[in-house]
């Protein structure tokens, strides 16, 4: 029999054969004496094994036990699970060597020889080595890579997650700190300006006493000698305010720094985490369908994908020149997705591209036309021309069945909405400029004056959210600022300062928003509608605060160009702090797929009434779409209504 084994494996120069083969093994730490020296439990795998003793593999071990393992001044109780054993082998060892993974320093090769193990268990043991060495080799293999790859994937994807819920907790913690060293420097700057007012009227004083000094007769030394006592007291008095109001000046100077500093960390910290928004919105999409589930968190619509959503998620994907993803969901609409007499639906069934409802409204299908048209000026690509032009025929269709030349909200209902002709009028020029067909430039200027003649000119009230509709929507107010541009309002005699103005005084909002970590912060943003008209109280919508962060941008840069630098740095630091308050909202992703990236909830209150037909989505920390992608708009300065070069 020994002669037989021989021939299986060639003899080695140690006491006994060992045998390729791998247990999960549960171990702790105990003093040579017996004694538990760390009583949690620990887990390896055997690298090999024998009747004396076996080698351990043990991932990620920290610096502290590594210095134990190699002092060998420790015991391990070991607890080895073999399949046909109901309960673990139990056997108490001594370390005999470590050494590393070929250079990976999270991994360690641990020899050991065995103190004490029942002969009947150890029996057992060798006998199940010995059959998975001679049956199933290559079972054998796979278990262990799946084992190995298991385990380094569950650690891979467990470290991940931490690194981007950190990473969101790092940039809130900046961006209070830098929310309070300002509020420190306005109040720095308030006593110092206080400092200044009462030195001046010192001075003053003390000039007004010297001139009164000076109108005194020689003789009158009495007289004198009060008005020098006087001035001598005002004069230590102005020392000491000009002392103080040193001590202020540095104390400023120093808030002033600390504040730059904060400033520099906030711009990395939101570029890694705009960056994993971005990842947020790949990894989400279904490989077979191309689709993107629009609300991540809210079981009920939980694989809904809405079309408004999927446009966004192209200009997204353009925007990165990630063209592959985007043609994905052009692809989608252009040969899948179903159709009512040339109309796409609102939304689909994200894992099979099926209807999940069938409402058709006009602005979904010209957004989806506006996607089209980003992706052909980024990718030069015209594969969806036809589409985009089949689109427009659709809308100009209707259009045509209005004197006026407005837009409906869709071929089965009688309303108009501003915003759905705002887009019109973008997607109609985007159109024009492509083919230099005067049909769609015929088409742009009838939505336009239907827009002027319905919604725009009261100055109470600049824009209506549609025809014979005075509800304030923060959208419009936006969207009028990206679609038809500062200029243009302006010969169409509206004023684009007061539209901005309007919508700050009446939907801007400040209010408590609860993160993961039960953590309140304040934020401010923008509302669907005014508050006021609501019971429900302040809420801030992500995507509409980042539609403004847009609208913002472009008057900087209409300024710019104007020459008026004042102006347009106003208006940069409305973006920019609007940007800071999105930034404070950003939440880790809650399903397994997103890995903890971070998103933008759709407001920071869930399941209430949004003032316009329709309500926030379920669960408290839910990842919305187009929150986050409207938020990365603002943050690249993108407006995907006007083809920019």
């Amino acid at each position: 029999m020994a002669r037989k084994n021989k021939k299986l494996i060639p003899a080695e120069n140690r006491k006994y054969l060992r045998l390729d083969t791998v247990f999960p093994v549960q171990f702790r730490l105990e003093e040579p004496e017996g004694e538990v020296f760390l009583s949690g439990w620990l887990q390896g795998f055997t690298n090999n094994i024998s009747r004396g003793g076996i080698c351990l593999i043990i991932n990620n071990l920290d610096a502290e036990l590594l210095e134990l393992f190699k002092k060998k001044e420790i015991k391990l109780s070991l607890q080895i699970d073999i399949p046909v054993s109901s309960k673990p082998i139990p056997a108490r060892a001594s370390i005999i060597w470590v050494k590393d993974v070929f250079g990976d320093k999270h991994q360690y090769l641990v020899g050991i020889n065995y103190d004490d193990i029942p002969a009947e268990q150890n029996n057992k043991l060798m006998r199940y080595a010995w059959l998975k060495k001679l049956f199933v080799p290559a079972v054998l293999a796979l278990v262990v890579i799946l084992a190995v790859s298991l385990g380094a994937n569950s650690y891979s994807n467990f470290k991940l997650i931490q690194g981007n819920k950190l990473l969101i907790e790092k940039l809130a913690i900046v961006l209070n700190d830098s929310s309070l060293a300002k509020q420190k420097i306005e109040e720095v700057a308030a006593q110092r300006k206080s400092f200044e007012s009462k030195l001046k009227t010192l001075q003053e004083h003390i000039k007004f006493v010297q001139s009164q000094k000076e109108k005194i007769q020689a003789g009158d030394l009495i007289q004198i000698q009060q008005l020098n006592n006087l001035i001598a007291s005002l004069s230590k008095e102005r020392l000491v305010l000009g002392s103080k109001l040193a001590a202020i000046k540095r104390n400023e100077n120093i808030a002033a720094r600390e504040l730059t500093q904060l400033d520099q960390k906030k711009i990395v910290l939101e570029k890694a985490n705009f960056d994993k928004m971005y990842q947020w919105l790949k990894i989400h999409q279904n490989s077979s369908t191309g689709l993107v589930a629009s609300f991540e968190g809210d079981k009920e619509i939980a694989n809904w994908s809405f079309t408004y959503d999927l446009s966004l998620l192209v200009q997204a994907y353009v925007r990165f020149s990630d063209f592959d993803r985007a043609r994905k969901i052009l692809d989608f609409f252009a040969r899948n997705a179903k159709r009512e007499n040339g109309w796409f639906l609102n939304a689909y069934y994200v894992d099979d591209g099926a209807p999940a409802e069938f409402i058709m409204h006009s602005g979904p299908n010209l957004w989806v036309g506006l996607a089209i048209m980003q992706y052909m000026h980024s990718s030069k690509d015209q594969s969806y021309l036809g589409l985009a032009e089949n689109i427009a025929e659709t809308i100009i269709n209707l259009q045509d069945q209005d004197a006026g030349g407005g837009i409906r909200g869709g071929p089965t209902v009688e309303w108009y909405s501003t915003e759905h002709n705002l887009d019109a009028y973008a997607f109609f020029n985007m159109l024009a400029k492509v083919t230099g067909k005067t049909i769609y430039s015929g088409a742009a200027a009838k939505a336009l004056n239907w827009i002027v003649n319905n919604t725009y000119g009261r100055p109470d009230l600049p824009v209506k959210r549609g025809k014979g509709d005075s509800t304030i929507a923060t959208d419009t107010y936006a969207w009028s600022i990206a679609a038809v541009g500062p200029e243009k309002l302006l010969t169409l005699g509206m004023d684009p300062d007061k539209i901005l103005e309007f919508v700050e005084e009446n939907c801007g909002v400040q209010v408590n928003f609860m993160r993961v970590n039960a953590q309140s912060v304040k934020i401010k943003g923008f509302d669907f509608a005014p508050q006021r008209h609501i019971a429900r109280g302040g809420v801030v919508s992500s995507e509409w605060t980042a539609q403004m962060v847009v609208a913002y941008k472009i008057m900087e840069e209409f300024y710019l160009k104007k020459g008026d630098k004042i102006k347009a740095a106003g208006y940069g630091r409305k973006a920019q702090m609007y940007l800071s308050e999105l930034g404070n909202m950003i939440i880790s992703s809650s399903s397994a797929s997103g890995q903890g990236q971070g998103c933008l909830p759709y407001a920071t209150l869930d399941q209430v009434d949004t003032g316009h037909g329709w309500a926030t989505p379920k669960g408290s920390h839910t990842g919305s779409v187009s929150g986050t992608a409207y938020t990365l708009f603002a943050y690249y300065g993108f407006n995907p209504l006007e083809l920019k070069e």
